[in-house]
């Protein structure tokens, strides 16, 4: 692979840190911008993360504009102690900015690796939203009915217990789910809960119900995603926000956005861990409490579509692929390993549970109606659901590229890498180029350059017919 070329730097338009507000002081607002002092920023976002954050390198000679702290360094001068908010500029080359102020704000988390000295002190300050603060002091308490995608805005943006929740002001992007599911919050934080709805909420897309089951809950520069993984593969439905190129000349390709710098392949394929994760072909058991009974369901990735619940079942034609369809990794393993069945799981099904209704008689009535029916059929979510997460990390791919603040995690990239050959005119891979999804990015800043780092996986291999 060619060596990593340098890059033009951004800019750090404001890094303005605030004293705290404490009852017992002035209400006067103590600032001050450190951007100066600023050496090097480092902002991340992660499908599987649910908050941002951000990480500063700071070199500071214990001189301020600022009369309130004098000669005093930041960290006693200010002071820093935890929780103080910063207003925050910084953008790439191109002029994207991430402008971090008001709702959005940064809050010091933690300071750490201090290096003391008589001139010069050195030391790291990690930031992160308020929300992740507010999420340790409030539990989500009470019963939610109906939609899981209603109940999670809900949880975010409304109180989730007496006089306290997350309550966030960010936009919250939620793809509304097909079943209703019933559930008491047992005094969980709200991120826990929001991540364990993830795991049984499927798209109320009709003919998917079941098929393509599988959310994600993570926050990005834009705000709070709770977002299907089908639809963030969905290309007809998501704008692809760049394309690049891996060559070894220095020169920019023609017609891509932009030149990934360097690449390695994280994991192309992992046979034992998938067999572990029972990709391939697993069994549940669905106890049923109320008849004492049992039922099967198998999984397979052979089999396309749902199947009687005591036969085998699949999910091939009901969900979106990244590449080409028929491609996954897994089609292709030898017969002896793909066929037996490598995990086996166990859940209960809820019958007579939590039966909808306003009170405990109609909630009576309902159960009447129907009283083997389960408040949340698990035997048509659970099994897709575990396999549509082990799909979508089946391959995982790491490139660098110039800095890009207009990247957001769960964002549709296309890359091309070159196909290995001695002709000169080496032609683009047609089995390991196409689209991606970013499943992590870096944000690199510093005084001289600016490069984002980006980790991006996909679930098929091959391209589509419309990349």
């Amino acid at each position: 692979m060619a060596t990593k070329q340098s890059t033009r730097a951004g800019n750090i338009r404001k890094f303005e840190l605030h004293q705290a507000k404490n009852a017992d002081k002035d209400s006067v607002d103590t600032s001050i911008d450190i951007s100066n002092s600023v050496t090097e920023i480092k902002y991340y976002e992660d499908i599987l993360s649910n908050s941002v954050s951000l990480t500063a390198v700071i070199a500071e000679t214990g001189g301020t504009d600022n009369k309130d702290i004098g000669n005093k360094g930041i960290l006693d001068g200010l002071p820093v102690r935890g929780g103080e908010p910063c207003d925050i500029f910084i953008e790439d080359h191109d002029g994207n900015p991430l402008n971090f102020k008001d709702e959005t704000k940064l809050y010091v988390n933690r300071v750490r690796n201090v290096i003391s000295g008589t001139s010069k002190d050195v030391y790291v300050i990690d930031f992160t939203t308020r929300e992740l603060f507010a999420n340790e002091q409030c539990r989500v308490v009470k019963r939610y009915d109906g939609k899981i995608s209603e109940n999670i805005k809900q949880i975010l943006t409304k109180d989730t217990s007496k006089g306290s929740g997350i309550k966030t002001e960010k936009k919250v992007e939620v793809d509304e789910t097909g079943l209703e599911y019933n559930f008491i919050g047992n005094d969980r934080k709200p991120f826990y809960v929001c991540t364990w709805l993830a795991s049984k909420a499927t798209p109320a897309t009709v003919g998917k119900i079941g098929g393509s089951a599988g959310y994600l809950f993570y926050e990005t520069y834009k705000g709070y995603n709770f977002r299907s993984i089908d639809a963030l593969f969905d290309q007809s439905k998501n704008e692809v926000k760049g394309e690049y190129l891996f060559s070894n000349t220095d020169d920019d390709p023609v017609g891509y956005d932009n030149k990934i710098l360097d690449y390695t392949i994280d994991r192309d394929i992992d046979l034992q861990n998938n067999l572990v994760m029972g990709a391939y072909a697993n069994r549940t058991l669905f106890f049923d409490f109320y008849a004492m009974n049992y039922k099967v369901r198998n999984y397979s990735v052979d089999e396309s579509g749902a199947a009687d619940e005591n036969e085998g079942a699949g999910s091939k034609d009901k969900i979106e692929t990244a590449g080409k369809q028929g491609s996954f990794p897994g089609d292709t393993v030898a017969d002896e390993f793909r066929k037996p069945i490598s995990r086996l799981m166990n859940r209960v099904i809820d019958i007579g549970t939590l039966p909808a209704g306003k009170d405990a008689l109609d909630q009576l009535e309902t159960w009447k109606d129907k009283p083997t029916k389960p408040t949340y059929d698990s035997t048509k979510i659970m099994v897709q659901s575990v396999m549509r997460y082990n799909q979508m990390f089946a391959i995982k791919i790491n490139i660098t590229i110039a800095a890009d603040f207009d990247l957001c995690a769960g964002d549709l990239i296309k890359c091309e890498f070159p196909q290995i050959s001695t002709d000169p005119n080496t032609p683009t891979n047609d089995k390991s180029g196409g689209i991606y999804m970013i499943s992590s990015l870096c944000h690199r800043l510093t005084t001289r350059d600016a490069y984002t780092s980006l980790t991006l996986v996909r679930d098929t291999f091959g391209k589509k017919s419309s990349t």
